[in-house]
């Protein structure tokens, strides 16, 4: 199991391997990684930006069908979120006052926080946001956001992510430089996408202590 899961965490290292050992059955595999990161709220750990995106490499070299791994991700990230949503809705805003076993407080307070500001727009704007994108449609379903309402962003955010990234890796996944420097390039792009949100986290927090 431990084997299990550093290979799905390492998933640059052995995309190739399981590729050739999964065949056609490896777009199965890449949907079920997919829809539980964005749909079990225990599983933020998964990679979400790094497999979109060398997952268009290996449909830039002909392994896989591109449009066919994008139509399947998009699938999974939209069912995903729609799990997670009727999961929110069904434990209640409790979540946020009781402790709950396996969910990470403070990147639900967070994703909370970061919802208050941008309202039905994060569940588009947390696509690109490891963590806050598991979190973000939990929050909505405990907030109470309407179906449809729900599904529009849902779906617009599942199309942008997996289009764009898997885009991304068909073209320049396989570049050297950036196939050698994948993992240094994905955290400086989370890193740039995730502190401005905590800076306007914890700049929001301080504006309240000091009104109080």
């Amino acid at each position: 199991m431990l084997d299990l899961f550093n290979m799905i965490l390492h998933i640059d290292q052995f995309m190739g391997e399981w590729v050739v050992q999964y065949g056609q059955w490896i777009y199965l595999v890449l949907f079920l990684i997919v829809f539980a990161e964005t749909g079990l709220v225990v599983t933020p750990f998964l990679p979400g930006d790094s497999l979109l995106f060398i997952a268009g490499a290996f449909g830039a070299s002909g392994m896989l069908d591109p449009v066919l791994l994008a139509l399947i991700l998009i699938v999974a990230g939209v069912l995903g979120n729609t799990v997670n949503y009727h999961i929110g809705r069904y434990i209640g805003p409790k979540v946020f006052t009781s402790r709950v076993r396996f969910l990470d407080q403070r990147a639900l307070l967070r994703t909370h926080a970061f919802y208050e500001k941008h309202g039905g727009k994060t569940i588009i704007l947390s696509r690109f946001l490891p963590v806050i994108r598991t979190f973000a449609p939990f929050v909505a379903g405990v907030g109470l956001m309407s179906i449809v309402r729900f599904q529009v962003f849902n779906v617009v955010g599942a199309v942008l992510w997996v289009g764009g990234l898997i885009t991304l890796g068909f073209y320049f996944g396989n570049v050297p430089i950036i196939k050698e420097h994948l993992n240094t390039i994905v955290l400086i792009g989370v890193s740039a996408a995730v502190v401005p949100v905590v800076l306007g986290v914890l700049w929001r927090l301080l504006r309240r202590s000091s009104a109080s």
